[in-house]
């Protein structure tokens, strides 16, 4: 009975893992404390656990807020902080370990602007390459790779989940291109992002003011540009998609943010809540009843002093609309 019942548990033991593995390693929290969820299952403790997921046994414990000396009990679920140690979202894996990817669920209206801010700001061309997207847009519900656990490879059972990354983080025999990672922002902020490239992947700066206000006030009497690309690049892409599948319009209220891109280029970008991240929308001022054409980045941040917007603009494209800080506008889209 005794052999039976061992038996049992290394079975159970084992396919606990398996079924960890087949699942994936699901992120948990956002920066800076990140962590995974472990399910503890019989013979398991503060070590072997440890050893798992290259953390050690009593800053596991002192993590969960568990007293050391009581160790495990079956069942119980524990967080496993990821941090500098064990989490890579760039240089390289050492000798002797290896790099499982961790995964984050896309959320519905969430695009890879806040996915990168959630986590640790990895840039969005890297979100790109490793989950090997040719675009930005993103369904709900798919699994993106967001960084990899560092394991050694002789103590971890999970080493044999190992993949080599299509990205900045490399294995063992790569060429290391060490990045650190980047502190969290202040979400009452809207923070740095890089924008990406409709072909060549290029990355802009999109900043915020230098100031304490959120929101930057654009005078187009005093500017001096005024540029005017015709509605600016993406307007192909507009009709590409539109062609594809009828549009969809909407009138609301449109503000504007601080940037780099769209000034020498035409490419304009822009937040909503309405159209799926990757897409374009036409926006025309009602005033000036002229239209420009912007890339959705994401969902407009949810704070404030953006309640009730149906869309946030770069100021370039404020620029070529004629239009303020705020105004009335038309918008055409496709879902």
């Amino acid at each position: 009975m005794v052999k039976w019942v061992s038996i049992f548990m290394a079975l159970f033991f084992v396919s606990n893992i398996s079924f960890a593995q087949k699942n994936g390693l699901i992120i948990e929290g956002t920066t800076p404390n990140l962590y995974l969820i472990h399910k503890v299952v019989p013979k398991e403790n503060f070590y072997s656990i440890g050893r798992l997921y290259n953390v050690t046994a009593k800053g596991l414990a002192s993590y969960n807020n568990l007293q050391f000396e009581n160790g495990l009990s079956v069942g119980e679920s524990i967080k496993i902080p990821l941090t500098e140690n064990n989490f890579l979202q760039s240089g390289s894996a050492g000798s002797g370990e290896a790099l499982i990817p961790v995964y984050h669920p896309v959320q519905p209206k969430e695009g890879l602007y806040r996915i990168s801010i959630k986590y640790n700001k990895v840039p969005l061309t890297t979100i790109k390459k490793w989950n090997h997207m040719q675009s930005d847009a993103v369904s709900a519900g798919t699994p993106l790779i967001v960084g990899y656990l560092k394991v050694n490879k002789n103590e971890s059972a999970l080493a044999g989940k190992a993949i080599k990354p299509n990205g900045d983080v490399m294995n063992e025999n790569a060429e290391p291109k060490p990045e650190p990672i980047k502190p969290a922002i202040n979400p009452e902020r809207l923070p740095p992002v890089k924008v990406p490239d409709a072909d060549k992947q290029e990355k802009k700066d999109i900043t915020t003011p230098e100031t304490d206000e959120p929101k930057v006030t654009v005078t187009i009497e005093n500017t001096k540009s005024n540029i005017n690309f015709s509605g600016g690049f993406f307007k192909k892409l507009y009709d590409d998609q539109s062609e594809k599948k009828s549009p969809v319009s909407a009138n609301g209220t449109g503000s504007t943010f601080k940037s780099t891109s769209g000034w020498q280029d035409g490419k304009y970008y822009c937040f909503s809540n309405d159209a799926p991240p990757g897409s374009v929308i036409k926006v025309t001022d009602n005033a000036t009843n002229k239209s420009v054409y912007a890339k959705v980045l994401d969902a407009i941040p949810d704070i404030k002093q953006n309640a009730g917007l149906t869309i946030i603009i770069s100021n370039a494209a404020a620029e070529e609309l004629g239009s303020g800080d705020k105004f009335d506008c038309a918008l055409s889209y496709v879902k």
